[in-house]
């Protein structure tokens, strides 16, 4: 895969095609650009493999026109920050729910204009390829899901056709495409012959074209939307939610995708959490050191500075902290830089795991749902699977976290909050009361998506679970010290776009703020 993963980077520039609305028509310009007619099945592997990884927000040096930087502005100063995974050790205006234009834009530009244009392109590239085309849609609906979290209506069924405006989707009509891609490409999938897709073995960084590998994870997605929507939609969720569990899911962590980097498509979470001054959380010092959580070790270090008073422990610094009082960076935690998070070339990135489907089925469980087991033991298997997805593999280990009755413990700067009572007040073993047993799924998902903060965003939206303290200050009042609800529309789509965002405020249902809630988020 290697020597094709550097064949694609040496085209990769010709996969630049029309963005979304007029500005990225500038952006995008390139005289060496194919044409849409020039695209044929040998391209597709290579545009595959673009879309792949601009998909999952990361860039790379190796790549025209692009850096890790864009992993760093788009997510770890974002979703990052918004579900408390770190917290940065200065004062970042969006650790405080606020703004930065710059910012967010560096997201949506590198989703229409490299992310987009190279799935449409290998869309073009596949025609007539059943398979390739059935996994494409899957990759679509994750590539898709993911922005419109993020934003609200953005454009979906126009998006990469080019022209002066381009029109916004509402997300329920998204939503509804999503399903009706992810049943598709599920039939398509099932029904094959095949066990691999030809075109794309060689250039995918997930499955290597396993098509059962891929099926299983198009359902998976399946059932984390039927959740997301589960509050606006309840019949429909369900429905979906039971067509995906019994099509098959992931149930192993042999069926976790991971982007199986290279030296030239590499982890931009090592670099960013590295280099930019993030450390952990006392959200995340929090909830484990209080359940004796052994990951804690493998994510985090401990305070290596010897001059400070910290040394050898494990210390989380409050989100909003950089924004109101001066930071010490030799006072806390950052990311294991030893072994698990040394190397940004062998260091794997989690797209979507087997434990976080067992904790979906778990919760749909205590819906009604029927998920192929109970809550209890999806909820055990789904918190097994993440400690042995980040090597902890000891059974007697495993089954005393499992059975664990501590619950969250006042992080090394609680006082610092105006009530340092832990808001995690539940302990690893399975509750006797619904409520509680919601929330210890919801804390426990929580930890087994880490770093995936995209999808830890959306989950602390959508089940409100109180499990993470107030930021320490806002910069928006609308919001105050909560969680930030959405990220707002670029001034630039304004003054170029604009009759397409005023409409998609529309759809939105409120002002284009970050505390309008989205369509699925009604709790």
């Amino acid at each position: 895969m290697k020597n094709n993963i550097v064949k694609f980077l040496a085209i990769a520039f010709l996969f630049q095609i029309t963005g979304c609305t007029s500005d990225f028509n500038e952006v995008n310009t390139n005289p060496n650009t194919l044409t849409s007619d020039q695209l044929n099945a040998t391209m597709a592997g290579p545009a595959f493999a673009n879309a792949l990884y601009k998909g999952i927000g990361n860039a790379s040096w190796s790549l025209p026109g692009d850096d890790y930087g864009t992993y760093g502005l788009a997510t770890a100063l974002h979703s990052m920050m918004f579900a408390h995974y770190m917290a940065p050790g200065w004062a970042a205006a969006t650790d405080a729910n606020g703004v930065n234009d710059g910012w967010r834009s560096r997201g949506w530009l590198r989703f229409y204009t490299l992310a987009v244009p190279s799935l449409l392109n290998t869309y073009k590239a596949a025609e007539g390829n059943a398979e390739a085309l059935a996994v494409l849609d899957i990759w679509k609906v994750y590539m898709f899901h993911r922005f419109t979290d993020e934003w609200g209506p953005i454009p979906y069924t126009q998006a990469g056709i080019g022209g002066k405006s381009v029109a916004y989707d509402s997300q329920e009509a998204m939503y509804t495409d999503f399903f009706k891609l992810l049943d598709a490409a599920n039939t398509t999938l099932g029904a094959s012959s095949a066990t691999t897709v030809g075109v794309f073995k060689d250039y995918d960084a997930l499955y290597s074209g396993n098509i059962e590998q891929w099926r299983k994870f198009g359902n998976s997605l399946r059932l984390r939307l039927a959740l997301r929507i589960s509050d606006i939609d309840a019949a429909k969720a369900k429905t979906q939610a039971e067509a995906a569990v019994s099509a098959g899911v992931m149930v192993s962590n042999s069926d976790n995708a991971y982007y199986k980097v290279t030296s030239d498509t590499y982890n931009n979470f090592v670099d960013i959490m590295k280099y930019w001054g993030f450390y952990m959380t006392a959200d995340m010092e929090s909830m484990l050191k209080g359940y004796n959580d052994p990951r804690m070790a493998k994510w985090f270090s401990p305070v290596l500075d010897n001059t400070s008073t910290y040394k050898g422990q494990f210390v989380g610094l409050p989100n909003g902290m950089g924004a109101t009082i001066p930071w010490q960076s030799k006072d806390f935690s950052g990311t294991n830089q030893v072994t698990t998070f040394s190397d940004n070339a062998t260091k794997n990135i989690e797209v979507m795991m087997a434990s976080e489907t067992d904790f979906n089925r778990a919760e749909g469980v205590l819906k009604g749902w029927s998920m192929g087991g109970t809550a209890k033991a999806l909820y055990e298997d789904g918190i097994r699977l993440s400690l042995q997805q980040w090597g902890v593999t000891d059974e007697s280990q495993i089954t005393a976290y499992i059975a664990g009755t501590t619950t969250g413990a006042v992080p090394t700067f609680g006082s610092l909050y105006t009530d340092s009572t832990p808001p995690v007040n539940v302990p690893v073993a399975w509750s006797g009361t619904v409520a509680n047993q919601k929330k210890q799924i919801a804390i426990q998902k929580y930890l087994g998506l880490f770093p995936e903060s995209w999808e830890a965003w959306s989950d602390l939206r959508r089940t409100d679970a109180n499990i993470l303290y107030p930021l320490l200050t806002t910069e928006d009042a609308t919001i105050g010290k909560g969680v930030m609800k959405r990220i707002t529309y670029l001034p630039n789509e304004y003054s170029t776009n604009g009759d397409a965002v005023n409409a998609a405020v529309q759809l939105l249902g409120g002002a284009d703020k970050g505390s309008t809630k989205l369509w699925w988020d009604v709790n």
